[in-house]
């Protein structure tokens, strides 16, 4: 007789920048609705795209342009903005 363990499916995401194969919940959304926003609750509608926590591919979204082409969309000024911002509040986390 075996055990019957019962693994639950964990959803898997791929960052735009580094494009790592990683678990849902280890990645940052970005979506594009009206506006750029960082998803944090991970239900928001819209258009998004996935980047690790990690600073450098944060940084590698707005240089590469891998961001945009992920969205589908050019990105404003403000948007740069929004995203910079949100990577300073990476700096120094591990996840």
């Amino acid at each position: 007789m075996t055990d019957s363990v019962s693994v639950r499916h964990m959803p898997q995401r791929t960052c735009v920048v580094c494009r790592q194969v990683r678990g849902k919940r280890e990645l940052v959304r970005i979506m594009y609705t009206d506006r750029l926003e960082v998803d944090v609750s991970d239900k928001k509608p819209g258009r998004g795209a996935y980047l690790c926590r990690q600073p450098a591919c944060w940084e590698g979204a707005l240089v590469k342009g891998k961001l945009e082409y992920a969205l589908r969309r050019k990105m404003s000024g403000v948007d740069h903005q929004t995203i910079k911002d949100y990577a300073s509040t990476l700096k120094g986390q591990e996840f």
